[in-house]
């Protein structure tokens, strides 16, 4: 039986056996492996795949498919939805938790929080930028350069829907001096986006702030090509003339 959601979509776990190659050469074989995916319908046509985790989270890039042959070639498992579904709760309120906490100044309970949910979802990225801001506010500059390595290294935390904590974590990099590292962060940004006018804006603040005046004037200047009517952009761009730093 398929799990159909509260908007009548297919909504579940779902396995498929595939013929994979092990070894090389004359010890080469193929032998049958499993792999388990959580599925989610998002239009009439198409089915969204992501895989889980060593704790049944799902987690990592998502594929997408057919709800044809989702149907086809895929077999449900609805007693672990329910136990995925579970784990998805556990995280969702954790983090919900941690971001209530932070919120309120109690940054060691909201980092518990955030710990919390990593232990299920290493990948979430509202519990890194969470728990990254709690370290930078209270200046744990080791700790955070980690969860720093592994902020960077996540292609979902710069998508649209994580674009306010994306940019209150950039924020609280060059506020904290992280100068370096806030350079290293937008550049990771823009080879994602690099159409994005406030994100060269973004850049050129830092460049400003390392008194790197050559690439602050690239930045601001890739800012206005996009956005000519950027004010602060604009601004800037008039400041290092004025004062003949480009």
């Amino acid at each position: 039986m398929n799990t159909i959601n509260s908007e009548g979509l297919i909504e579940g776990v779902f396995s498929i056996e595939r013929m994979a190659k092990i070894g090389t050469g004359t010890t080469a074989r193929r032998v049958k492996q499993t792999a388990t995916y959580y599925a989610l319908q998002v239009d009439p046509t198409v089915v969204e795949l992501q895989g889980l985790n060593n704790k049944n989270v799902p987690f990592g890039p998502k594929t997408q498919i057919s709800k044809e042959e989702l149907l086809a070639d895929y077999l449900p498992l609805p007693q672990m939805y329910k136990e995925v579904m579970g784990n998805l709760r556990k995280v969702q309120k954790s983090v919900a938790r941690g971001d209530k906490f932070r919120k309120r100044g109690e940054s060691f309970t909201a980092e518990y929080e955030y710990a919390n949910a990593l232990n299920l979802d290493e990948q979430n990225v509202r519990a890194n930028f969470g728990i990254g801001l709690c370290l930078l506010e209270r200046d744990e500059e080791e700790k955070a350069k980690k969860v720093f390595d592994r902020i960077i290294k996540l292609e979902t935390a710069f998508e649209d829907e994580h674009k306010h904590l994306f940019n209150e974590y950039g924020i609280a990099l060059r506020k904290k001096k992280l100068t370096g590292q806030a350079v290293d962060y937008y550049k990771r940004a823009l080879e994602l986006s690099d159409d994005d006018e406030n994100l060269w804006y973004n850049m050129a603040r830092v460049q400003f702030d390392r008194e790197d005046w050559g690439k602050c004037g690239q930045a601001v200047a890739r800012c206005l090509k996009l956005a000519p009517e950027h004010e602060e952009g604009r601004k800037m761009l008039n400041y290092l003339t004025k004062k003949g730093l480009v």
